[in-house]
This record gives structure tokens, sequence and C-alpha cells, in this order.
């Protein structure tokens, strides 16, 4: 219908229009007699068992004969006329294009969100094999320098500045504790204690903030390349929608269960 209505608004002699308007008239009207010689097939009535099995076979036949029929028929043509094949040939090729620029811009699409990744992951690499080469470096000056005193001294003053770091760091993460432990506690599994004797399923068990904050900031120091968690029942919806408004966390862009830590980094 859409080539048809093409080839109307822009087919040249109007011979061929007419022409095949008319072959459409006489299909439509064999297509007419078709279906009312199966309605009138349909409002026969039932006959028995045996003789509905053999009819059945016999449909069975002439279908499997038709079927036969139209693999072996060799396509027609709508029409000769040169004019209305190349209009018709115009609006296919047109439909084709149009279909081949959807894919093409679907890939392209998926091509460039490749290449993002590619080259985020190559940062992370250089960062990771920068960090590799300093680890490198200063551990062969430490070798080098081992036996001086002077080196010597040096390596208690680094020992004991790590020593620090590391006690400032756990004294950070107590007080963090705290303070979510605090301000953010472990919701309640529901207001269901009354229908305790009519539930045999048991609740849920909510984890606190603190427990989410260390399962994305451990997924991201374990796997930088992909640093989603699951976001399942035991998540408390609230504390979700907390991280995700402040931009501590963020969705994944094709699966809203799964979140990430943001890359404060």
């Amino acid at each position: 219908a859409e080539c048809l209505q093409e080839i109307t608004n822009t087919a040249g002699p109007v011979n061929g229009k007419e022409e095949l308007m008319g072959e459409c008239e006489s299909i439509w009207m064999q297509m007419e007699e078709c279906q009312n010689k199966l309605m009138l097939q349909g409002t026969e009535t039932l006959l028995p068992s045996d003789a509905k099995l053999s009819l059945l076979m016999l449909q069975w036949k002439a279908l499997t004969a038709d079927c036969h029929q139209w693999q072996t028929r060799s396509p027609e043509l709508i029409s000769t006329n040169p004019d209305v094949l190349l209009e018709l040939g115009k609006a296919e090729l047109q439909k084709v294009k149009n279909d081949l620029e959807m894919v093409l811009s679907t890939i392209q699409s998926k091509n460039k969100q490749l290449e993002e990744d590619l080259k985020r992951e190559q940062q992370w690499y250089e960062e990771q094999k920068q960090m590799l080469d300093n680890l490198n470096k200063i551990e062969e000056e430490a070798n080098t320098q081992v036996e001086q005193p002077s080196t010597k001294r040096e390596l208690n003053e680094l020992k004991n500045k790590l020593l620090k770091l590391k006690n400032y760091k756990e004294e950070l993460l107590t007080v963090l504790g705290d303070f979510l432990d605090e301000h953010f506690p472990c919701p309640e599994k529901g207001k269901n204690t009354k229908n305790k004797n009519f539930s045999t399923e048991p609740a849920v068990e909510l984890i606190t903030l603190k427990d989410i904050l260390e399962m994305l900031i451990n997924k991201l120091i374990a796997t930088p390349h992909e640093p989603y968690i699951t976001i399942n029942e035991s998540f408390w919806p609230p504390y979700i929608e907390l991280l995700l408004r402040y931009g501590i966390a963020l969705r994944h862009p094709e699966d809203a269960h799964r979140m990430r830590l943001q890359a404060f980094h």
C-alpha cells in the first residue's frame, strides 16, 4: 500500500497507474471470492467423528498440495510496466536505505560506548603501571642503600610514618563508623511482628548504610574495571536513594538493579 501511494504521487504516465490499479482490483475481487467460499464452507453442519476425521484428512491433503504448489511456483510481477516497476524499486530501495541507516546509527552508538570504556581501561592501566614502576624504583633504591646507616634511619622513619598513617586511617574509619551507626542505624525489618503466627517465611534482614558503603568501596578497589554491585532485598530503599541523590553512588546505565561508588579519585 505504501509503494502504491508513492507511485500515485510520483509516477509519470497515467496508463501505468491505471494498469496497476486494474490489476490490484482484479486480485482483490479474487480474494473476496475465496473469502466468500471459505465462509460458505464454515457454515456446514458438523459430521460424525469418523466423517470429521475423513474431512480433516482431505483438508490436510488439500493444504499440502497448495503448499507444494506455492513452493514450486515462480513469483509473478505485479505489473510489466517499466515505469511502475521503476517506482516500486525506488520505494523498496528507500526502505532498505532507511533500515540500514538505523542499523548504522545503533552500531556507531555502541562503538562510541566501547571506545569510552577502552579509554577508561587504558587510563587505569597506565596509572597502575606508573604506580608499579614507582614501587620498583623505590625498592631498588632501598636495596642499594640497605647497608648504609642513613638508609636504615630513613627506613625507620618511613615505617613510623606508615604506622602513623595506618593508625590515622583506623581512627578515621572508627569515627566514620560511629557516625554512621549513630545517624544511619540498621533499619527496622518492618511492622509485621503482629502477624508472626500467620507467616512462615522469615523477614529479609536489612543491612546498614555502613555495610553498603563498605561493599561499594571494596568492589571498587578489588575490580575497578567492574565496580558495580547488585541491589537486593537486603538494601533499604531510602539508603539507596540517599546515596544516589547526593552523588555518592551511580546506577548502571542499563541495569537499574546495579550501582557503583562514584569515582572521587
